[in-house]
């Protein structure tokens, strides 16, 4: 039997309760932990700065994703400005940090979804779309009644709250978070979220519960599941080896994919912090990724190289590509 995506299987009725609840949340917002109670709906601007219509970088096919999101096609990566954390590192910072972006009506996003699937896009990979979740909704609902037939992927920081992961559930087909910290104080002084880590185990939990352990289908591309991303940082600030606890105690190791990521540089104010204002050591990695092979767990792990620019995806200049005229890469209209 072929594959269908989740949100194929909803009735009219029930995407209509999904999306009316996420417009509830947004009223007195509580799209994400932060819970601003602020009306989103009215223009009012909360934590994230985010405006009451969705603002987005890019929409592109993205070949640096995990191999079993990118295949050899690509990963239909929709980049969401602004963010519910504020990461004093973020590789995304033009995005997350300076709004770098522009308005998508909610037809406009369901149209580029359809673009990226007549593209031969793998899925459909939503970056930190959470603080847009009512106009996310009815967007993929919109698409949906068009034609689309792509697996969601959730790509998140792990920030976020149980109440909106429920409502993605018979939605999102592939979970994509981070697991970023496992000390409060690293994640208030890096990413100004004191309360990230016991949120995030809960979301991480939640996220579990709803799809499972992470399916390949035969070609090695990801159909559904729970994929997490660990980010490795200098003077172990993320606390690689408590994470590894975590997990082992929570799940089974043979059912929970990681990947665990060599990338991390000095980008944005890093460097006015002083225990992550270098690239990470091999041996710093090397000390990481043995916690979680040999707690039992598989998946993808980065080999080290020399810091560069392959991960960081310059959004301005993507932007200024697009309006002169390479549209078929930005996915822009």
């Amino acid at each position: 039997m072929s594959f269908q995506p989740a949100y194929t299987h909803l009735s009219d009725a029930e995407w209509k309760a999904k999306i009316g609840r996420a417009y509830d949340l947004a009223t007195e917002c509580m799209l994400c932990p932060r819970n601003c109670k602020i009306n989103r709906l009215d223009g009012n601007i909360g934590f994230c700065r985010a405006p009451n219509v969705m603002w987005i970088s890019s929409a592109f096919a993205h070949h640096g994703e995990e191999p079993c999101l990118s295949g050899n096609k690509g990963s239909g990566t929709i980049f969401f400005s602004n963010c519910t954390l504020k990461c004093v590192y973020c590789q995304n910072y033009q995005i997350s940090h300076e709004g770098e972006g522009e308005m998508y009506p909610n037809d406009r996003l369901a149209e580029t979804m359809l673009w990226l699937q007549r593209s031969g896009c793998h899925n459909i990979n939503l970056v930190t779309p959470s603080h847009y979740m009512p106009w996310m909704l009815e967007a993929i609902y919109l698409a949906y009644n068009q034609g689309l037939n792509l697996p969601i992927v959730y790509n998140c920081s792990g920030y976020e709250s149980v109440e909106v992961i429920d409502l993605l559930k018979d939605i999102v087909d592939i979970y994509l978070p981070d697991m970023k910290y496992a000390d409060g104080a690293s994640a208030k002084e890096l990413s100004h979220a004191s309360d990230y880590v016991n949120i995030n185990k809960k979301a991480i939990v939640a996220m579990f519960r709803q799809t499972g352990s992470l399916r390949l289908d035969e070609d090695g591309i990801a159909r559904r599941g729970l994929l997490i991303r660990h980010l490795v940082l200098p003077h172990d600030m993320a606390g690689s080896e408590k994470i590894v606890d975590f997990l082992q105690s929570t799940f089974d190791p043979e059912d929970v994919a990681v990947s665990v990521m060599a990338q991390y540089g000095p980008r944005y104010n890093a460097c006015r912090y002083s225990k992550i204002a270098r690239a990470i050591t091999p041996e710093e990695y090397r000390r990481a990724s043995r916690c979680f092979k040999n707690a039992g767990f598989s998946g993808y792990f980065q080999e080290m190289q020399r810091l560069n620019d392959s991960f960081f995806i310059n959004f301005k200049r993507r932007k200024k590509e697009a309006l002169t005229g390479d549209e078929r890469e930005t996915g822009l209209q």
